[in-house]
């Protein structure tokens, strides 16, 4: 007798339980675990993540309703309020967070392409908090009546995919989580200007990297060489030398600068980056690229749970967060790997109305019309290419 899946579990299928069992074992998460396990428990959140569930009482809800179904969705026999807040709360946070630089590495290499044609990754780097109640959160103290948490993320702009993402307290500093980037020679990394820290942008250099930021006014300098016959837009291109005591002694080596007007915004920009190959419409570019980064920040907090959380803990924060970048990771697979001309906006809210659904993903889809949404996300590929 033919059963047909959920369409939860199909979209179960994209993932590799192999590799997650693996990182349970090296963790040992699933120790002294009779019933509820990590996979039990990382399906039931991305469950949660998908239908967009408000709190752990609304998720729950949810599975009560669906409790004939829940051996089939994957969930085990024992889903409840209490286990899956233990779970959250004790469970090493490690297990999650690896197997999601395992899913993001899976979809960048199915989503890889090569928009700028620059021989290296484009990343921007950039952080968003999130805003928490002090008197329930007491670990994620900001300031004296107000809690917080940042998430630092390294986008990959070509795929649309975060390659790096690190959890900090919000006190901390932009700059400290550049110590944790795991640089690769040949990319190209693009910040803000709140990442003007002269010590690590040498750090990036040294590397073999490429970095691409947006300069301070107060930027202290001596001008080595102008370059003449500009193109359009461009006010200056010149190499220099910093001469302010820390960023001369951090960054001993020769810079470049490009000043450039902005025709939309009718507002001025200064770059600098250490490459002397790129052309000055190509740095400007780069850096109006980096606006990708915030449209993800913006995406996953409207779209996805990582402003409400099912847990108190520091380690529930952590699990949640995860969740949500296996969900949008797990979109952007499926809308490749099923070739879906829709935005992952789309594709989320059908999945999301239909998890406990027998249809087939293929059948979902075709049997839906697309309404094109004009949205501006960074899951759907709009690159600002030209000016």
């Amino acid at each position: 007798m033919y059963n047909p899946k959920f369409v939860f579990s199909q979209l179960v299928d994209f993932l590799n339980r192999n590799k997650f069992n693996r990182i349970i074992k090296k963790y040992g998460g699933d120790r002294y675990v009779k019933h509820f396990t990590c996979w039990n428990q990382l399906l039931v959140m991305m469950f949660g993540q998908l239908c967009n569930r408000e709190s752990l009482r609304d998720l729950i809800v949810i599975i009560e309703a669906h409790r004939s179904k829940c051996y089939h969705l994957g969930f085990g026999k024992n889903v409840s309020k209490t286990n899956l807040a233990y779970a959250n709360m004790n469970r090493d946070y490690r297990i999650f967070e690896e197997f999601a630089y395992f899913l993001v590495a899976e979809a960048r290499v199915k989503r890889k392409t090569d928009i700028f044609n620059l021989g290296g990754n484009v990343y921007a780097f950039d952080s968003t908090t999130i805003d928490l109640c002090l008197s329930v959160f007491w670990w994620a103290r900001f300031r004296r009546h107000k809690g917080e948490v940042k998430v630092h993320f390294l986008y990959d702009v070509e795929t649309q995919i975060p390659a790096f993402f690190h959890i900090t307290d919000a006190a901390t500093h932009d700059c400290k989580a550049m110590d944790e980037i795991p640089y690769e020679s040949g990319s190209y990394y693009v910040f803000d200007k709140a990442y003007n820290d002269f010590k690590r942008l040498h750090r990036i250099a040294e590397v073999g990297a490429i970095f691409v930021l947006r300069a301070k006014k107060n930027l202290k300098f001596r001008i080595i060489r102008w370059k003449r016959r500009l193109p359009k837009n461009v006010l200056s291109d010149c190499v220099i030398e910093l001469t302010g005591y820390y960023p001369g002694k951090y960054y001993p080596a020769p810079l470049r600068l490009i000043r450039f007007w902005d025709e939309d915004q009718e507002r001025e920009f200064m770059f600098l980056t250490n490459s002397f190959s790129l052309t000055s419409l190509q740095v400007a570019l780069l850096y109006k690229n980096r606006w990708q980064v915030e449209l993800f920040h913006k995406w996953l907090k409207q779209h996805l749970k990582i402003k409400k959380f099912w847990g108190t803990s520091e380690n529930a924060v952590r699990i949640q967060i995860y969740c949500a970048i296996y969900s949008y990771c797990l979109v952007a697979i499926v809308q490749h790997d099923m070739k879906l001309e829709r935005s992952a906006y789309e594709v989320l809210q059908v999945l999301g109305v239909s998890l406990t659904d027998t249809t087939p993903l293929r059948e979902l889809f075709d049997k839906t019309k697309s309404q094109n949404f004009n949205e501006r996300s960074a899951s759907d590929g709009q690159l600002y290419i030209n000016f």
